[in-house]
């Protein structure tokens, strides 16, 4: 069948996915955000939908006061003896753990650590050993891969960590899966770094130990060869594989969209991608289309007719269904957030948009350039409105100040350093309340104001400047609804109703 991808659109990045009871489930990387690790559930690895996260308790992960693209890094999801696993990277801490489950719709565990160093864990079971590695550096400084036994139960180390591999000489080699197919354990893992030159390699051995010995053709799958006149789609990398219950091998792996031909830019953030994966006679795999990920391709997969997944158009009432979706910044205080029937009321905290900590956040993963966001806004909160968020350092505000019985209209924006007041309109005295819209295409933003009777254009801001390779960082935009009250005045709410929020329509 033609697929169109990513099959996951958005800020969904590093995706690790298992196999169990007739269906698929995906984990994928949060960073500051909460709650931690999004879960997804697929019949046919074509069509997802998030029935969850993983990390759902502050006892679960520490995000406190962590600067943006901290936190929790790259996890891998595993099915064992009826047990879901899920194993991943607390980075600003340098804490490997896992948490798992015994029902993928209910909560898991509090933390088990392992004492081992690097990122993006993993686990592999065979004959009653479970298998834990991770990333490091070897005693000649080169990225290398550790592997060691631990006790399940505990995450106790039953061996020393052992260097199994060295990659195929990209830098920053970082995660590693291990399987077994037939009589041969490969060890796959991404190298070049999350970016233009991201590939995915790999390894094949007779022991979960090695020795491995390189595919001769790597890198198997990347597209840091392409220039955007060839394809939007750069920086994959970061792969897992999967086998469906006929023995057909898949590889979801990231992958992000740039701007155009010529604009090299991509602030959705990382997303997943699907390829098929060929088998030859000698039990090397070749994946995607002579190596590389197109937006469309045909896959020999049974599967329902693709759903695009990042196309929208929902209101308040419809995402009390997909509740799942909203997110938080590091934190979520309970008492911030009161939802009616026709939208959300936030009290506000000390903390802004610009402080490495938890405002008063609510927000919903930006998915396709084309967007448009409206809401009504009204209360007396000192400072609220919407936001377009990539970090503490860069984000675009709309949003209505409070102050001595006045409101006023503010577009401003913060692009690193600077930060700018764009326009500030006052408001009637009599305007309860007022409408704010964003409209989107992959190279702007345009706001819009209401005042009095009258929605004016308020401004535009480029959308690079939201962009990982203007802002560094490994996350991507997240629209979200906010509200500052530096006293932290109970009364003084801000209740946002009437959302119509519309993407890639």
């Amino acid at each position: 069948m033609k697929i169109q991808n990513p099959i996951i659109r958005g800020f969904y990045p590093d995706p690790s996915v298992c196999r169990a009871n007739g269906k698929y489930y995906m984990v994928c990387s949060s960073f500051e955000y909460f709650p931690g690790v999004p879960l997804f559930e697929s019949d046919d690895l074509v069509n997802w939908h998030q029935i969850g996260h993983c990390l759902t308790k502050a006892s679960q992960v520490d995000l406190r006061q962590i600067n943006s693209s901290g936190g929790v890094f790259a996890p891998t999801i595993r099915y064992h003896e009826g047990r879901f696993y899920m194993v991943t990277t607390n980075d600003t801490y340098h804490k490997n753990f896992y948490v798992y489950a015994d029902d993928i719709y209910g909560e898991w565990s509090e933390p088990i650590f392992v004492e081992q160093d690097g990122i993006d864990p993993s686990l592999f079971f065979e004959d009653g050993k479970a298998y834990f590695m991770s990333n490091g550096s070897a005693s000649d400084g080169k990225g290398c891969i550790f592997q060691c036994e631990i006790d399940i139960a505990t995450g106790k180390r039953l061996t020393e960590s052992r260097q199994v591999w060295q990659g195929s000489g990209g830098r920053y080699l970082e995660s590693p899966h291990l399987y077994r197919f037939g009589d041969w354990y490969y060890l796959m893992a991404a190298e070049g770094g999350t970016e233009y030159g991201h590939m995915i390699t790999y390894a094949r051995g007779k022991s979960p130990y090695g020795p491995f010995e390189g595919y001769a053709q790597n890198p198997v799958l990347t597209n840091r060869n392409l220039g955007g006149h060839q394809s939007h789609i750069q920086g994959i990398g970061h792969g897992d594989l999967i086998q469906d219950e006929k023995g057909n091998t898949y590889m979801v792996c990231l992958g992000f969209r740039i701007q155009s031909d010529w604009m090299p830019y991509h602030h959705l953030g990382r997303e997943v991608f699907l390829a098929s994966v060929h088998w030859d006679e000698k039990g090397w795999f070749q994946a995607g289309i002579e190596g590389t990920v197109m937006q469309e391709m045909r896959i020999d997969i049974c599967a329902k007719e693709q759903e695009i997944a990042g196309k929208y158009d929902v209101t308040f009432e419809k995402m009390k269904k997909e509740s799942v979706r909203w997110c938080h910044l590091r934190e979520y205080r309970q008492e911030s957030y009161q939802f009616t029937d026709t939208g959300v009321k936030l009290c506000g905290n000390s903390f802004t948009l610009d402080d490495v900590d938890a405002p008063a956040f609510l927000g919903i993963r930006q998915s396709e350039f084309d967007t448009e966001l409206e809401v009504t806004l009204s209360g007396e909160a000192p400072e609220a409105g919407i936001t377009f968020y990539l970090s503490e350092d860069h984000h675009y505000d709309l949003a209505v100040i409070c102050k001595n019985s006045q409101k006023s209209l503010v577009l401003r924006f913060r692009i690193g350093d600077a930060k700018m007041v764009v326009k500030e309109i006052e408001l009637p005295v009599t305007q309860e309340k007022t409408t704010l819209k964003v409209v989107s295409d992959a190279a702007h933003y345009t706001f819009y104001g209401q005042c009095g009777e009258e929605q004016m254009e308020l401004g535009s801001a480029r959308t690079k400047y939201l962009s990982s390779e203007v802002a560094g960082g490994f996350t991507g935009v997240v629209m979200g609804m906010y509200a500052v009250n530096p006293q932290e005045d109970k009364g003084l709410l801000a209740e946002f109703t009437d959302l119509q929020w519309k993407q890639g329509i």
